[in-house]
């Protein structure tokens, strides 16, 4: 990706079902943002735990998708996040970078942080390099 962005609703189209998409992605940094929205919340209009999952999910699947050789896919074999505060407005933004780049696996870390750049959560998830058939 030459100039850094990648449509992500191609890849996932699920990314899309959410709002989520990428405004940066290279094989070194992948940033993904979602607008807050009161159908993504939980009690007391935070953002739910499985929406904040999934933009560090998407973003880390980006970047490690920018790392395979030719020939190859991946899935994702391992993911903990890491809950630090409650998001109840505006624009989170995830920030995926390499832990690992293997022939076998990718690891990731993604934070997530709110307007103001205060971390929400930090995830670091395995993506098993899988053969494509």
């Amino acid at each position: 990706m030459n100039d850094g962005s990648i449509e992500v609703a191609a890849l996932m189209p699920f990314a899309a079902t959410l709002g989520i998409a990428a405004t940066e992605a290279t094989p070194r940094r992948v940033v993904c943002s979602l607008a807050y929205r009161p159908e993504l919340t939980t009690a007391g209009g935070a953002v739910h735990g499985g929406a904040l999952m999934t933009l560090a999910d998407c973003a880390g699947a980006v970047l490690a998708f920018l790392n395979l050789p030719k020939g190859t896919g991946t899935a994702t074999t391992s993911s903990t996040t890491s809950f630090l505060s409650a998001a109840t407005a505006g624009t989170l933004t995830a920030t995926a970078t390499p832990i690992k780049i293997g022939r076998q696996v990718i690891v990731v870390q993604t934070t997530i942080a709110d307007d103001a750049g205060r971390p929400l959560t930090t995830t670091l998830a395995t993506q098993q390099v899988l053969t494509v058939r």
